[in-house]
C-alpha cells in the first residue's frame, strides 16, 4: 500500500509539472496522447484508493458538485482599480505627476508595459501551498466565491511548485494572494460560438462576458467545458519577502506555477513606454486573447510603495486604453423602441460586422437629435465602434458613398407599440409616447407608480405581482384592478387566500380617495404631487380640467410651458380618457373640493390638543394650502381648529360666531386636498 500511495503522489506531481511546462511556460515535453494516458492513470488510482483524494489533485479540474449559490467574500486587501487615459498627453503628464512625487532622475524610472486583458479580475490565496479560495473583485471591498469554478481552470496551479524542489531558491509562502485575469482565448470562443449556432441557441455576446458567466456559474462542471485560462499579474498577501521589482515578481509567480500574459515588457522612460503601446496596438489582433489597452507599472516595489494609493487606484500603475476600434457597415433600418417610461429610442440596424471580436448588428442612436447630427439616411454606409469596448454607436456616415435611393430617417409621429401621439416639447431632447395608462411597453410602470402609496396606495400589490397579472392576461390597464376576482388571484405563483383578501380590500379600499391622488396616480409627465394638488385646487374637479386649454394652465403657479404641453397631450388622448372613464365606472370616487385657495381671505388659528398630528404639523399643511396662521383669533379669522381641552380662543371663536373645525373637520379638508394620510 505504501508504495502504491508513493506512487500516487509521484504521478500527481509529474502531472502537475507537465501543467506547468504546458501552460506556464508554453514548452510541452510530452504529446497530449501521452499526458491523457498519465492522466488516465491517476484518475483510475484515485478512483481505487478514495482515501488519498485531495482536493489540490489535478482529478478535482473535472469538476465537483454544485454549489447552492454564490457567498460573499470580504477582500483583506482592496482590489482596487487602475485610472484610465487615453493619449500620450495623458500618459506624460502621469510620467510627471510620478517624477515629481518620487523625486527620481528622468532617465532613472524603469516602467513594466503589460497588456490589459479583456477578463474578469479574480484572487486567488494559498495556504502552505494548497488553493483555499478563489474570489471575483465585487466592489473591491467584497467579492464572490468563486473557487468551485476556478478550480477547474487548466491553468490554476492547484498545488504551487516549490522552489526548492525544482532546483531554486527559497520557499512556499505560508500565505500567498495572488491576482490576476480570468478569460476565454479567442479561439476557443470561436469554437464555442460555432457550437451555440449548431446547437440553435443564441451566441455568446463576447469573450468577455461569457468568461465572467462561467466564473459564476453555480455548476462548476459547466465552467470547465468553457476553456478559461488565468493570468497572473499582481500579488496581494505574502507572508514571506517578496522580490524587488515587478518583473521579478512576475518571473516569481511563473516559477511557482502561474500562467503569465505575453508581450510583457521592462522599458525606461515615458518614450519608451509610447513606443511599447504603439507596438502592443500593432501586435493587438495577433494575440490568443483581448487585450483592450495597456498597463503601465512603476518596476521598482520601494517606488510602488512610496507613491502609494489614492482613494480607489495606485498612483504608480495607470491603464491606457486603445482608441475604439472602427469598422464599416451598412444602416438597414432604424428601430423605434419605447422604454417604461415612454421614452423612444431609436436603434440602428446594420448589416453584420465584426467590430472588437464581437458581431455587431444593433447600434444605439441615443435620440431624434443624434439622428439629425448624423444626417442618417436608410442605406447609408456608416462607421461604427464600441464606446469603451463594449456599446456599439454610429460615429459618423460616409456621405460619399450614399446610394440615390437613400432616405432620410424620420422621428414616427405616433407610438410604434400602442399608436398614441409622440410628445416632444421644445425644451426636451427625448420624445416620448403620450399613452402612459394604455401603451403595452410602459404598463407595469405604470401600474406600479398607480398603485404606489402616495397614488392610489392599493398595499400589498408590488411589482412582482402586476408582473404576473399582466403576462396572465387579468390586468391590461389600472381600470382591470378593479375587476380582478379571487379565483383568478390564487392562480398566481405563491399566492395564497390571505394575501388575495389582503389585496382585494385593499383594491377596495383605494376607490375612496381624493382628485389630487387620482390625477397623481395617472402617472402624467412630469405631474408630480405638488402639481396635482395645484391642478385639483385649480379646477375643483375633473371635468374643469378636461377642458382646459394651454393658456389656462399655463396660469396655475406650479404649471410651466412644458407641463401644460404633456398634460394637454395626455387628456387629448383618447386611450387615457377611455381608461379614465372606467375608472370612475370602477367606483373610483373622491368628496367634493372645498375651495380654500392661495391668498384666501382671513387666518387660520389652532387651539387644544390634536390626537392625530402635533401643532407643527397642522401649522404646515395649513401654508401648504395657502392659508395663513395666526396665534390669535380676530374677526379676521377664517375659521379655528379645536383639538381636546382648548383654552380661551376656543371661547373667543363662538363669542365672535368664527366657524370651528372639529379635528375630524379638518381631516377631511386635508384629504380632499391630497395632505391626509401623511406620507
Amino acid at each position: 500500500m505504501r508504495a502504491e500511495k508513493e506512487r500516487l503522489f509521484k504521478l500527481r506531481a509529474e502531472i502537475n509539472e507537465h501543467n506547468y511546462l504546458y501552460h506556464a511556460l508554453n514548452k510541452p515535453v510530452l504529446s497530449d496522447q501521452a499526458f491523457d494516458q498519465l492522466f488516465a492513470q491517476l484518475q483510475a488510482m484515485e478512483a481505487q484508493y478514495p482515501q488519498w483524494a485531495s482536493a489540490d489533485s489535478p482529478v478535482q479540474r473535472i469538476g465537483a458538485a454544485p454549489v447552492a449559490s454564490l457567498q460573499s467574500v470580504a477582500h483583506q486587501v482592496p482590489m482596487l482599480s487602475l485610472d484610465n487615459i487615453f493619449s500620450e498627453a495623458d500618459w506624460l503628464e502621469v510620467d510627471r505627476r510620478i517624477h515629481r512625487r518620487w523625486q527620481a532622475d528622468a532617465a532613472a524610472i524603469t516602467y513594466v508595459c503589460e497588456p490589459k486583458l479583456d477578463g474578469l479580475a479574480i484572487s486567488l490565496r494559498y495556504v502552505n501551498g494548497s488553493l483555499v479560495r478563489a474570489a471575483t473583485r465585487g466592489d473591491g471591498q467584497q467579492g464572490e466565491d468563486v473557487t468551485h469554478t476556478l478550480r477547474t481552470v487548466a491553468n490554476v496551479p492547484l498545488q504551487l511548485r516549490d522552489p526548492a524542489t525544482q532546483g531554486g531558491v527559497g520557499a512556499l509562502p505560508e500565505l500567498l494572494e495572488v491576482r490576476g485575469e480570468v478569460l476565454i482565448p479567442r479561439t476557443t470562443f470561436a469554437t464555442l460560438q460555432a457550437a451555440a449556432v449548431q446547437r440553435g441557441e443564441k451566441p455568446l455576446a463576447n469573450a468577455r462576458n461569457a468568461a465572467a458567466g462561467s466564473v459564476r456559474q453555480l455548476d462548476p462542471k459547466v465552467a470547465a467545458s468553457r476553456g478559461l485560462r488565468f493570468y497572473a499579474y499582481a500579488v496581494a498577501e505574502s507572508s514571506q519577502e517578496l522580490p524587488g521589482s515587478q518583473r521579478e515578481l512576475l518571473t516569481w509567480l511563473q516559477g511557482l506555477g502561474f500562467s503569465l500574459a505575453q508581450e510583457i515588457h521592462c522599458v525606461s522612460g515615458a518614450q519608451a513606454v509610447m513606443q511599447q503601446f504603439r507596438q502592443l496596438g500593432e501586435q493587438r489582433a495577433q494575440l490568443p486573447y483581448e487585450i483592450d489597452g495597456m498597463v503601465i507599472k512603476v518596476d521598482s516595489l520601494a517606488g510602488q510603495a512610496l507613491l502609494g494609493f489614492v482613494a480607489r487606484a495606485p498612483r504608480w500603475a495607470v491603464a491606457w486604453k486603445f482608441p475604439a476600434e472602427e469598422v464599416r457597415s451598412r444602416l438597414l433600418n432604424v428601430v423605434w423602441q419605447v422604454g417604461r417610461t415612454g421614452a423612444l429610442t431609436p436603434v440602428a440596424e446594420v448589416e453584420p460586422v465584426e467590430v472588437g471580436g464581437v458581431t455587431v448588428r444593433h447600434a444605439t442612436l441615443h435620440n431624434a437629435a443624434e439622428i439629425q447630427r448624423l444626417g442618417l439616411h436608410i442605406g447609408d454606409t456608416v462607421v461604427l465602434y464600441r464606446a469603451g469596448d463594449v456599446i456599439p454607436k454610429i460615429d459618423r456616415v460616409v456621405v460619399e458613398l450614399r446610394v440615390p435611393e437613400a432616405e432620410p430617417v424620420v422621428q414616427p409621429r405616433c407610438c410604434p407599440e400602442c399608436g398614441s401621439d409622440i410628445l416632444q416639447p421644445e425644451a426636451e431632447v427625448v420624445a416620448r409616447c403620450s399613452g402612459g395608462l394604455y401603451c403595452k411597453a410602459q404598463r407595469l410602470e405604470a401600474l406600479v407608480h398607480f398603485v404606489s402609496r402616495r397614488a392610489m396606495a392599493i398595499d400589498g400589490l408590488g411589482e412582482k405581482w402586476l408582473s404576473q397579472l399582466l403576462e396572465s392576461g387579468q390586468v391590461q390597464q389600472p381600470a382591470d384592478l378593479y375587476r380582478l376576482e379571487k379565483k383568478a388571484l390564487l392562480t398566481l405563483e405563491r399566492m395564497g387566500e390571505r394575501l388575495a383578501d389582503k389585496i382585494l380590500g385593499a383594491v377596495e379600499k383605494s376607490k375612496a380617495t381624493t382628485l389630487p391622488r387620482f390625477l397623481y396616480a395617472l402617472g402624467i409627465r412630469t405631474v408630480g404631487e405638488a402639481t396635482a394638488l395645484a391642478l385639483a385646487r385649480h379646477f375643483q374637479d375633473l371635468e374643469n380640467l378636461l377642458q382646459a386649454d394651454q393658456h389656462t394652465l399655463e396660469e396655475i403657479p406650479d404649471v410651466g410651458p412644458v407641463t401644460a404641453a404633456f398634460i394637454l397631450g395626455f387628456f387629448h388622448q383618447d386611450y387615457n380618457r377611455r381608461v379614465m372613464r372606467e375608472l370612475l365606472q370602477a367606483g373610483i370616487h373622491w368628496p367634493t373640493m372645498e375651495l380654500v385657495a392661495h391668498g384666501a381671505a382671513g387666518s387660520m388659528v389652532i387651539t387644544g390638543t390634536l390626537s392625530q398630528l402635533t401643532r407643527e404639523e397642522a401649522r404646515q399643511l395649513l401654508l401648504k394650502m395657502g392659508l395663513r396662521v395666526a396665534s390669535a383669533v380676530s374677526a379676521k379669522t377664517r375659521a379655528v381648529i379645536v383639538g381636546t381641552d382648548p383654552g380661551s380662543k376656543y371661547t373667543e371663536a363662538q363669542r365672535l360666531g368664527i366657524p370651528v373645525w372639529s379635528e375630524a373637520d379638518f381631516l377631511q379638508v386635508l384629504r380632499q386636498h391630497g395632505l391626509w394620510p401623511l406620507n
